[in-house]
Order: C-alpha cells, then structure tokens, then sequence
C-alpha cells in the first residue's frame, strides 16, 4: 500500500516541477517586443503551444519560422489567420477539431514547407485554400473526414514532395478522376509520394485513388446528342439553339459566341433551359455571329459543330467598323491585322496582298472569326501590302494597310579565322540580312580600325587587309547594325614572317666503299619550320630498313651498294618557300672475296633442284584434278598461262633461293643473324660469281632485247606486249616488266621482307596489326547503300579497265621451297609463303583455322633477294603481266603467244576466235582448252570449262565475262564492217585497224564517260585537258595504284549481281550472290545468256562508296567459297599483298599529295571526319605513321562530286594523267586518226556497244553509267549515235595490193621485233639482209591503214623499182608456203569435240546440219550457216538439210 500511494504524489511532484521548467523557459526565451503567446515556449523564432486546449489561433510574431499548434481544441481557421508570417516555414495543427479549411486561410504563408492537419475532422477543403503556397513540400491531411475533393484543388502545389490522404471518406466517383491522374503524374515524375485511398464505393474500398479507372466507375465522357443548326433573323425575334449531351456524370451544357462563354447573368434576354438549348429572346444585330455548345464534365468535354446566327435589317452597303493599320513586327513573332464592317446583309469579309494577289496557302496565316488577318511565326517574306474586303450583295469596300517586318541583322556569311605571310592580302568575308538593311562595321579588340589605305571595309561588308604586317595580328570584330539591334563576330588573324628555309648543313658529293653506312647531312632554318624531304633521281625516299631521315633531316643509307649511287636532292620546304640542295654518291666496289663465293655453285644447283620441284608440285595439285578449296581457285586463277611469264618468273624465284641458301651456309659459319638489317648483303657475294649465278639461273636468257625498228608497223599499230610506243624508252609501259613507283619501296630490311613479316617488331612504338583484324574491324559490312546516281556498270567498267592495266605475277609455286609444303597447310613466311594469320577472336579460328593462304609475287630479276646477283641490292620490284597503257589488252591480250591464241588465223578475215552460238545468233567466248579449270570445280554444278579471253580473269565472276563477250563481238562487229568497205585489205590489217579502233574506243568511254564520275570536277581538273603526246612521261602503272589505289573499286561491288529480263523484271532463276557468280560461265550458256547481267549492271543501282560501309561480306567472308572449306578475304589479302610489294604507308602518301602532315589520329579529321574510324584506326596502329595505304584509302571522306578521298583522287589522276600523256598512240594525239576518222570515234558509247554486240537489248538510257527510271529514263537503241566505220574505207584507183603490205611488213620485220623480244627465241643462223617495202604516210586519203610503196634513195629508177615489187611479192607467196609447210609439219596436235571425240589436224566434219568445225592447230572452229529469208510462207524442213526450203517452187523448177 505504500508503495502504491507513492504514484499519485511522485506524478503530481512530476507535474510541479514541468510546470515550473516550462514557465521557466517561457520567460528566460521571450525577448521584450516578441509577442510570445501565453503559456506558450518561444525560442528563437520557434514557437511551441501544445496541449493548452487553444480553440483559436494564437498572435504570433512576424518573425516566427516554426509555428507548432498540436494537440489543442481549434475548431476553425478563420480567413487571414496567418497573415504577415511570410516567414512561416513549418505549419503543425495536426490533432485538433478542424471542420474545414476556407479560403484565405494560409494567406501570406508564401515560404511556407510543412504544412500538416491530419487527425482533425475536416469534412470539406476550399479549392483555393492551397493557392498560393509555392514553396509547400509536404501537406498532411490523412485520419480526417473528408468525403470529396473539389477538381483543383492541389493543382497549384508545385514544389510538392509529399501529400497524404489516406484514411479518409473519399468517395470515389467519376468527380474524383482528376485527383487519380495527379497522383500519377506524381509517381511517373518520381520527385513526389502521394498516398489516397477509396472508403466508398465498398467494392473498392482500401484501394489507392490512382489505380482506379473511369471503366470501374462507370464515368462517361460527354457524347452529343442534338446539335445546333444555322438560324437566320430580324430584329425581335426569338431563336432556339438545341443542345443535347449526355454522360456520366451529367455534362454540364456551355455555350460559346465568337469562342467566349456566354454569361446568362449579364444579359436577361438569354436563357439556358433545362435540356441545354440555348434561347434568345428579343433578338438584336449584336447577336449575330458564330455559336457552339460544349458538354463537360469530370470525363472530359466535346463540341458541337460551330452554327451561325446571321441577322437581316434594312439593305445596306458595308461599312468598316475596324480598318486595318499599318503595323510593325520582328520575325518570329505574331502580328493579327483587325478589319471587320457592318451591312444588310452581313458582309463576307476577305483578305488578298495588295496587288489583289490571293494570299499563300500556308498554315501560318489565318482570318479570325471577327475578320482579322492573323500571321504566326511572321518571316521577312510577309512583308508588304495586304488588301481587307467587305462584301455583300449590295457593294464591296476596301482598306488596306502594311504589315513592315523589322529583323535582327543575322550573319549570312562570316568571317573565319586566317593564317597568312606577312606581306600578303587577306580578306575577312562579314555579310548579313536584316530589316532594315543593316550596316557593317569592323573594330580590331574593340577599338576603330587604323585609317589607311592598307584597310578597305568592300560594299559587300568584306574586309581587305593589304600588305599584311606583324602589328596587324589580332582579333576583328564585324557588327551588323541595324534600328533593331546589332549582332557580333569574331575573328582571328595570325600573321607569320617571311623566313624561307635557310640551308644550316648541307651535304657533299662522297664516294663510299660498297657495303658501308653513309650518312648525308642536311638541316635548315626558317618559320615556319622547314620539312626536310630527299629525292634519289627525281624519286622522293621513304623511310625504311634502306633509308632513314633522322628528324633534323640527315639521310642515313645502309648496306650501301652500287644501286645506291646517284645524285641525291635534300629538299627543304615551309609555307613560306623552298630551297633544295643536291650532291652525288659515288660507291666503289673492291674485287675481294666475300664469305658466300665457296657456297654459290651448290646453292644454284640445290635453288634450280628446289624451286622446280615446289613448282612441279604445285602444277600437278592444280591441274592434274579439280580445284579442291578457295586457295585452289585463287592460285589457278592467279597462274600465269603465258609461257614466257612462267619462265620470267621461274627464273626470280631461282634467284630468290639461290640467295638464301648462301645465306644459311655464311650464317651457319658465321653464326649472324642475316635476317637483321645490320648484316651487309652487298658482302655476300664477289663479283666473279655474278654472271655465272645470272646465266645459271636464267635470268640472264630473259633479259629482253626490243627492236623497234620497223617503223612502218610501229608508227601505225601497237605491239601486243606494249614495246616501242615511246621510241626513246622502248620498254616503258611493256608487259612482263616491273611495275613503277612513286615513292621509294619500304621493306622490313631495306630491300625485300615485308613490313611485318616478324610479328614481334615494333613500327613508331606499335606492332603492325594482322590485315584479317583490320579487315573485320575496319572494312568487312553487311550494309549496303544504293547509289542514288550512278549504277552497278560504274564498277564493272572499273574492273574491265584494270584487266587492261595491271596483273601482278604471283609466285608459281603454293609450296615452300624449303620442304615443299604447301603454304596454307604450314602457316609461317618461308618464301614464297606469306600467310595471312587469323586472330585468336576471330569467328574462324574458332573452326580451327589459323591462316588464309597466300604467296608473295614473283620478282623482277635483278630486285630483291635476286638483286644481290645482279651486282647490287636493287629493292625488290614486282611484274606487271600486262601492257600498262589503255589499248585494249584485256581483249587482245598481252603477249604475241596470247595474241595468236584468240585470233581467228584460219579466215583471214581478222577476227577473233568465236565460240558456241546462241539462239539470238551472237557467239559466245571459246572455251580454254586443257586440263579442268577452276571454272570446273564442281561436276555437278559446272561442266562447263572456262572462257578464253585476252585475259585469263575473264571467268573471275559473270558481270566481267559478259563485258569480256561484249568487247570480243564488238571487235568482229567492226572486222566484218571494215572488210566490206575494204574487201581488198589482207586479215592483219583488218585485225589491226580494228584493234586499234577498239582501243581507242575503250580510251574514249575512259576518259569522257567514266572518270567524270569517278574524279569529279575537282578531279578532272586536277586531270586537265589533253595537251599533246610527252615522250618524257612514263605511261608505267606505279605499284602503289595497281596494290592499293585502284582496288577502291572493290568497295563499289554489290553483294548481288542483278539479272533482268527483258522488261527489266527479276530472271526466273532468280539474282545471284556474288559467290555463286566466281567462275561460273555455266549460267551463261545455260541462263539466258549476257543480256540478263548486262540489265542487271546497268539497271541496277550501284553500291556507295560510304567510310562506314566498305567490302560486303560476300568479298570478305565468302570469296571463292566452297562447301566444307574456308573462304578467302579479299581485303585482308589486299593489305597484305601491299605490304608484299613494300608499298610505304598512308602517311607518306599524304606528303606526296601535299596533304598536311598527320602526327596525330586528330590530325586526320580533315580526310576522315567520323570519329569512330579515327578511334578503330588508333586501336589497330597505334601510330599514324604505321598506318598501311588500302585501308586508309578507304575510309577517307568523299571529296563532293567525286568517289573518291583526297589522297585517293590524287593518286588515280597522276595515274591516269600520265597513261594519256605518255601513249604515243593515244587515239586523240595527232597523226594516229584522220579528223574524221577522231570525230567518228568520238560517238562511241558504252550504250552503243550494249547495243550493237548484247543478245537483244533494244532500250537503254544514253549514259549507262547513270540512274535512270524504267521506261521513262530509257530510250530505243536506234536514238544512240554510232561510229560511221565509212571514213576507214580506201579510196584508190587499183586497191589489189592496197592492204597487203600492213601484213607483209607485220611478218617480215614486225613479227620478228615482236616475237623475238626474249634472246633464246632469236634466230642461231644469219640470213642475209634484204631490202623492204614499208608503209607510207596515210595522210593522203581519209585512212590511216592504206599503203603506199616507199623505196630507199639509192633506188635506180622506176623499172628497177617495179622488178623489186614483183621480186617482194615473189617473196611474200613463197614465204607464206614454205610457213604453211612448216606449220603442217610441226602440227601433230589433235582437236577433241564436246562429245569427246578426237580429230585430226585440218579435218572438217558435220556437228549438225547447220554447223561445220574445223581442227586447226589444236583448236576447233565452228561455222554456222546462214540461212536466206523464205521466199513462201510456209517453208518446209527437211531431214539432213540447215535451211527451210519452198516444197513448191522446188517442184515448179523441176524439168
């Protein structure tokens, strides 16, 4: 009991002591004049008055900041209860009696955060009680009573991060959907909470208010049920407009007049009855106009039809109430032009320009509903007179005014920031638009421009500096003012001095000892900064394993040789100027003996042994069965077929191992690295031993010996192997030479090894990247982007012309000289290998492949490895199979043996060799005799052998076959032509005149038709106008072009290769992907024919050529694919082939086009704008000076018009400058066609040749380089100009030995020139020399192939002359037998038909009724009768017989 009673007083002492503490507070924290209500705690600005059963709000001060009222009895919170507490920041009135908030009720509260009044009884909220509390962040109304929430009423809350309403009496009906999307917009914002839930209806109770959904209350957006009609009335009248809606809830009815809501309030006469109709009683001329009901309710709203109340007094003419006023706008604002007018009847009103001029449709310019004209958005172009009109049937009125558009003065072209040589003249570009007009004022660093002569501001608001000074560097402003405002731009002039490059080093003439590291001195001076550059003999040096420039400028040569010796230039140059100086090398070479003499004799038996053993090989896996894989097809694709090729070649490679094999032997005694490029290859062997290895090897037997000295052939007609077209160099521009360069070749060891040959070497810092990892990173796309202008023939063409220009000789063998395994089995880099190595991560290596095949080129005798037998290191130089120059070798071929091969010699007609014919009665191709071909890979697929052509890639893929059969029916096109004009010329003069023809015809399409679109204007200009034959240029393709340059074609090539019929629809069989199109004639015997594809290139958009988008997959991931192999990269082995050839990188080529040095990938924005290839370029090299040439060819940016890059344009025209420049024969150069003969060769088009040599294509556009639509783009064949072959026919009096000479002088003197180019084909017997007729000038008739008998001065007169004719004629006819004997005796050759059948030579026999072969030679001649039109309607066949014959008159003939 004790215990208990203790409670009661120790809560009583407890109460005691609070009350004290609490008073005691109150007083230490209430400061004189603070206001501080009773019995409350006040510190600071907080103010604390709980639990004191307070029924009102106390007075507090202004000052208070937390006002803290919980817990007490307040009923009401009356309106201005918190007035001046501006500085209220948190609001608690939580537990206390609250009904209701009224409106006011937290006026002034505008800083107010936290404002809380749950657990009260509040039933109803004014919904303006929340208004204008901006800053309210959290708002607490849960546990009160509140049963609905007007719409709004939390709409003004917009700093809110928190309200609660839950455990309420909300009744959730269609009234409180406003409230569910606000707390949506509350939870999608995520920047505030917001809680409600339903009490009522109970089918929904405890459910949050923003889950529900107008479906689950049934709510109904207002629909229209009776809708208002046009009324017409007088005056006093009383007019009803119907307006029915319903909805749920029911949708309040309002009604509008001119767009504003109606106030039944204000005016007495109108009434809104209970079903929405709208009544005016009474009615006046201010009741006309436009009216619309809207129904809305909590749902949403809706509209009727706009109704016209129109209002009929007395007839009156129109009056304006508002006239429009002339008005001033700036561009982009609005600007409306009132007008309205009175009249019996109301008038129309309508606006036009002032000139009456309707005005633009545009969305812009509206007519208000009261007349007025309203602009949007006005632009400077609404400036000007606009016209009002108000008409009714009684008159019409006008009142104009001007709508004057005033502009901020806005830049049209600004001045950009300039770098130039003091002394010079810069102008600073500043124009601008504006209204009014404004004017151009320049300052320099905001002050006024020195007044001088050197300072000019043009009419155009261009500022002219001129003699620029250093004080002149600086910043200009130029202004545009104008009444409106004024605008500013700057710019930047930097002004460099005039210090041209100052030599502080130059070098001198030296003579060193062969095998010694020399370096040459040079350094300059000047500012800019010189770049130091050398040249050896006009060629610029690159860097190398040979040669190094040290960045001072000291040229540094290795492992000298006699090579090396010559005059070198060092070429100083900065923006400023240039300075050069030059001096000479001279290299002795001592006859001592070097360590690799006692190893050569062995080394060329074992080299001879090795090399045609590997060769012997890889022949017999070739050709002794079908091609088994991709590396198959690439290498009998690639195989020389010409014999003088494959001995030229055979002969390099002797060399090549020769060479290593004395290396192993020295190295092996020496015990150095020869691979290094410290090591001194020109020690290796003494000279003594040198013309034995060169005989032995049999690079000696195939050193060429031109004879040009028929100069009656020469004059007139190209040799086949390209000899003797420069007079002075006879050997520029042949084939089977080496290729030519631009910049000096760079090897891994300064002569032969590839860069990157030794994986682990380091170029700048960074190892070279494998090409397969370029090529998938950087070039392989599946995206393909058609050509909006050019087709798919700008490709084919590409590709055609470089069949004429360049065929590098790659190494006969596939296997290792080493061992003798083949190169794609063993994956390393012993020669002639030179695999392309598959990356880890590469979706090949994961089948477990781990290369692509691949072998390097054959050399140049003499370059190379092979060099070092040839008395000095010369780098190593590759062979171009092909004449260089554009005459049509791809068609002709390249050699005298490749000549003979396609002609027709047993017609003497001049044709060429013709294969099967089709139905359309054109000849396709002949077939290549031999062994099986990669055209025949497969038996079940392709029976059918490989096409013969002038050059042996016609059957690479079918678009290039179909070109290859155009140009070969063009060419007996033409013959036929020119043999009936001239039935008296011999078959090697209609053979020549027409392969020139043809020539000079593909030169034309070249140059006028093609290289436009490829060049550009920027690029033809670079190109020029042709000015004349320079027998000073070398015509030679530079290996830079034919490795890397000219395969930009390959990124021109669709994945697809169209083929369209006749209607330009899709071929039955379909359109190929380009690996069902490699070495596949079988689908052009089989599946239709050429037309098809020729459509299908010129009907056909081509692929752009976009950075991004370069080789498609079917080049990179699919060439020459076979089933269960791996297929080849075409652009991971065209880098590698350029690094195989020492082509220098990118970078080099930069300097050489004069593009800026590139440092830095940054430094390449300007030619490769995307940044994505920078950054891939930077992960692949590491270093811009690392970067190989192809692929950065490649991506460059477009120069505009053009398909080309910079670089890439500045190759292809220095290339294509001097393949026209430097042909003798080229057809535009003087003296090679008559001026008639020019004029006819110059209506030649690639659309004409369609034409005249396609199966059956009559309508094509007139450029088939372009984009044209079917059919409105396409005309008839017979609008396309033709050449008139009329102007190449004799006009003499005795043409029977006009013609004849061409062939004589062609057997006697031309073909020994050309045949016995090579030393072993010459003649072991002297025969005696004899005089010989040659070929006059033509400049007598109109052709240049007529002869005129010429004779040698010492001729004694005209008998003697006429005895020495018939004595050559003489000779002609028993040399021609005496050939003809021979040939049938040294002919054992038998001829095996298509059905396998062999005949012996010179026998004829029957294929069909219609057809007649012939053996010849080895080679079966096919001839097909020619049927004449039936003179009967209904001929008959008979059994045995060609042609259909009349039965009747046959029989009338009979006796």
């Amino acid at each position: 009991m004790a215990k208990r009673s203790r409670g009661p007083a120790r809560r009583c002492l407890l109460a005691l002591v609070l009350c004290c503490a609490w008073g005691a507070l109150a007083v230490v924290a209430q400061k004189p004049g603070a206001g501080c209500p009773s019995r409350c705690l006040c510190f600071r600005t907080t103010v604390r008055c709980m639990h004191l059963l307070l029924e009102a709000v106390p007075a507090v001060a202004p000052q208070t900041s937390i006002l803290d009222l919980r817990f007490n009895r307040i009923r009401e919170i009356q309106p201005g209860a918190f007035r001046r507490l501006r500085n209220l920041n948190t609001l608690l009135l939580n537990n206390n009696q609250i009904k209701r908030i009224p409106s006011g009720a937290f006026e002034d509260l505008e800083n107010l955060k936290y404002l809380y009044l749950h657990f009260n009884q509040i039933e109803t909220l004014d919904p303006e009680s929340f208004q204008h509390l901006p800053k309210l962040e959290r708002l607490f109304l849960h546990n009160n009573r509140i049963t609905h929430l007007v719409p709004g009423t939390f709409n003004h809350l917009e700093s809110m991060k928190r309200l609660r309403l839950d455990s309420n009496t909300l009744h959730c009906d269609c009234e409180i959907l406003w409230l569910a999307d606000l707390l949506k917009t509350y939870a999608e914002s995520g920047n505030a909470q917001a809680a409600a839930t339903c009490e009522y209806p109970r089918r929904i109770q405890g459910r949050s208010v923003a889950a529900v959904t107008p479906e689950e209350l049934n709510c109904e957006r207002p629909r229209i049920t009776s809708e208002p009609q046009d009324a017409d009335v007088t005056s006093g009248n009383t007019v009803y407009f119907t307006c029915r809606a319903e909805g749920n809830p029911k949708p309040e009815i309002i009604w509008l007049r001119n767009n504003n809501e109606l106030s039944m309030k204000t005016d007495s006469r109108l009434n809104l009855l209970d079903d929405g109709t709208l009544m005016i009683q009474n009615t006046q001329e201010t009741d006309q106009g436009i009216y619309q009901c809207m129904a809305k309710n909590v749902a949403g709203e809706v509209k009727t039809q706009e109704v016209t109340l129109r209002y009929f007094g007395s007839p009156a003419r129109p009056t304006f109430v508002i006239q429009p006023q002339n008005t001033e706008v700036l561009v982009g604002e609005s600007v409306t032009l009132e007008c309205s007018a009175t009249g019996h009847p109301p008038p129309r009103i309508s606006w036009t320009r002032g000139d009456r001029t309707p005005l633009p449709v545009d969305p812009r310019v509206n007519i208000t509903p009261s007349g007025g004209l309203y602009i949007q958005n006005v632009v400077q172009e609404d400036s000007g007179e606009y016209a009002c009109s108000a008409t009714n049937s009684i008159d019409s009125v006008h009142a104009t005014a001007f709508i004057i558009v005033q502009a901020l003065p806005q830049f049209t072209v600004t001045p950009q920031d300039r770098v130039v040589i003091e002394g010079q003249t810069v102008d600073f570009q500043c124009e601008a638009k504006g209204n009014p007009p404004p004017v151009i004022a320049w300052t320099k660093g905001g002050s006024q421009l020195s007044v001088d002569r050197r300072h000019l501001v043009l009419s155009s608001g261009t500022l002219r500096i001129s003699g620029v000074a250093l004080h002149d560097q600086g910043q200009y402003e130029c202004q545009a003012v104008n009444i409106i405002g004024s605008q500013k731009v700057v710019a930047h002039l930097t002004v460099q001095p005039r210090v041209t490059p100052v030599f502080a080093s130059i070098p001198s003439d030296t003579t060193v000892e062969v095998g010694a590291n020399v370096q040459l001195p040079c350094s300059s001076q000047g500012e800019p900064e010189p770049a130091i550059t050398w040249n050896k003999d006009g060629v610029q040096v690159t860097e190398s394993g040979k040669f190094h420039i040290s960045p001072e400028g000291f040229l540094t040569i290795n492992d000298v040789g006699p090579a090396d010796a010559g005059r070198y230039e060092c070429v100083a140059r900065n923006t400023i100027g240039s300075a050069s100086v030059s001096m000479v090398l001279s290299v002795n070479v001592p006859d001592v003996s070097r360590n690799g003499d006692p190893f050569v004799a062995t080394s060329i038996v074992e080299a001879i042994a090795t090399v045609d053993r590997a060769i012997n090989s890889t022949r017999t896996h070739l050709f002794d069965s079908r091609p088994r894989s991709p590396n198959d097809l690439l290498a009998l694709f690639r195989y020389p077929r010409d014999p003088y090729t494959v001995e030229q070649a055979r002969a390099g490679e002797i060399f090549e191992r020769t060479l290593q094999l004395i290396q192993e032997h020295v190295q092996h005694g020496l015990m150095v690295d020869l691979n290094g490029t410290s090591y001194h290859y020109n020690d290796l062997v003494s000279p003594q031993y040198l013309n034995l290895i060169a005989n032995l090897s049999g690079c000696t037997a195939h050193r060429r010996v031109n004879n040009c000295s028929d100069m009656c052939f020469h004059q007139k007609y190209r040799a086949h192997d390209g000899t003797c077209n420069n007079l002075q160099h006879p050997m520029w521009g042949a084939s089977l030479t080496a290729f030519e360069r631009l910049l000096k070749s760079v090897y891994e060891n300064g002569f032969n090894t590839p860069r990157g040959i030794n994986p682990h070497r380091l170029y700048n810092g960074h190892a070279l990247p494998m090409p397969r990892l370029v090529s998938t990173t950087l070039i392989g796309t599946e995206t393909v982007t058609p050509d909006e202008q050019f087709t798919h023939m700008l490709m084919q063409w590409g590709q055609f012309l470089d069949h004429d220009l360049d065929s590098t000789v790659v190494a006969l063998s596939q296997a290792r000289f080493s061992d003798g395994q083949h190169c794609s089995s063993v994956c390393s880099n012993d020669p002639p290998c030179f695999s392309v190595m598959i990356p880890p991560n590469d979706s090949r290596a994961r089948s477990g492949a781990r290369c692509m095949f691949f072998v390097r080129s054959s050399p140049v005798c003499g370059s190379g490895m092979t060099s070092l037998l040839m008395n000095s290191v010369y780098p190593r130089e590759q062979i171009n199979q092909l004449t260089s120059y554009i005459d049509a070798s791809n068609v002709y071929g390249s050699t005298e043996h490749e000549a003979r091969s396609i002609r027709d010699l047993a017609s003497h007609r001049g044709l060429l060799r013709q294969g099967i014919v089709q139905r359309s009665g054109k000849p396709l191709l002949p077939f290549a005799a031999g062994p099986p071909t990669e055209c025949m890979r497969d038996e079940n697929e392709s029976p059918i052998p490989c096409f013969l052509a002038g050059d042996h890639r016609a059957n690479e893929q079918l678009g290039l076959t179909s070109m290859h059969t155009l140009w070969f029916r063009e060419h007996n096109r033409v013959a036929a032509e020119l043999l009936k004009l001239n039935p008296h010329w011999d078959g090697d003069t209609i053979y020549y005149e027409t392969r020139k023809i043809v020539g000079a015809e593909i030169q034309h399409i070249t140059y006028q038709h093609w290289l436009p679109k490829i060049l550009g204007e920027v690029g033809m200009r670079t190109l020029g106008e042709y000015q004349g034959y320079d027998p000073g240029i070398n015509a030679g393709i530079f290996n830079a072009f034919a490795t890397a340059a000219f395969r930009f074609g390959h990124t021109l090539v669709n994945p697809l290769l169209y083929r369209l019929d006749e209607n330009f629809q899709p071929l039955a069989q379909g359109h190929l992907p380009l690996h069902k199109a490699f070495f596949s004639p079988f689908r052009i015997v089989n599946e239709g024919g050429i037309d098809p594809l020729l459509r299908g290139l010129f009907g056909v958009a081509g692929k752009m050529r976009v950075p991004s988008q370069l080789l498609n997959t079917e080049l990179t991931e699919r060439l020459f694919s076979m089933a269960h192999t791996v297929a080849l990269d075409l652009a991971a082995i065209n880098i590698q082939r350029g690094r195989d050839h020492g082509i220098p990188p990118y970078h080099d080529y930069r300097v050489y086009c004069n593009l800026s040095a590139a440092h830095t990938f940054e430094d390449l924005k300007n030619e490769i704008k995307n940044p994505e290839i920078r950054e891939k370029l930077k992960r692949l090299y590491g270093s811009t000076l690392n970067i190989d040439l192809f692929p950065a060819l490649m991506v460059e940016d477009l120069v505009p018009g053009s398909r080309l890059g910079p670089t890439l344009m500045c190759l292809l025209s220095t290339q294509f400058k001097r393949l026209r420049d430097g042909d003798r024969l080229w057809y535009e150069n003087p003296g090679v066609f008559s001026p008639a003969q020019l004029t006819q060769i110059k209506q030649t088009s690639l659309a004409r040749i369609l034409c005249d040599n396609a199966d059956n294509i009559t309508r094509v556009q007139s450029d088939v380089f372009r984009v044209a639509e079917f059919p409105h783009g396409y005309g008839s064949c017979d609008e396309i100009p033709r050449v008139d072959l009329r102007v190449w026919q004799d006009c003499c009096e005795d043409c029977r030995t006009r013609g004849q000479f061409n062939a004589f002088s062609y057997h006697f003197r031309g073909r020994r020139s050309l045949e016995f180019s090579y030393q072993e084909d010459q003649p072991t017997k002297k025969t005696r020399p004899r005089k010989t007729p040659s070929v006059g000038r033509h400049g007598e008739h109109l052709s240049n192939s007529t002869s005129a008998f010429s004779t040698r001065s010492d001729t004694p007169g005209t008998n003697d002359f006429r005895e020495f004719v018939l004595e050559m004629q003489k000779t002609i006819t028993d040399l021609r037998t005496q050939i003809k004997k021979l040939e049938s005796r040294l002919s054992t050759t038998e001829c095996v038909d298509a059905g396998g059948e062999s005949h012996a030579n010179n026998t004829k026999w029957k294929k069909d009724a219609c057809t007649i072969c012939e053996c010849k030679d080895g080679q079966v001649t096919c001839f097909v009768e020619a049927c004449p039109p039936a003179t009967c309607a209904v001929p008959t066949n008979i059994p045995g017989a060609c042609c259909p014959v009349c039965l009747q008159r046959r029989a009338e003939e009979k006796p």
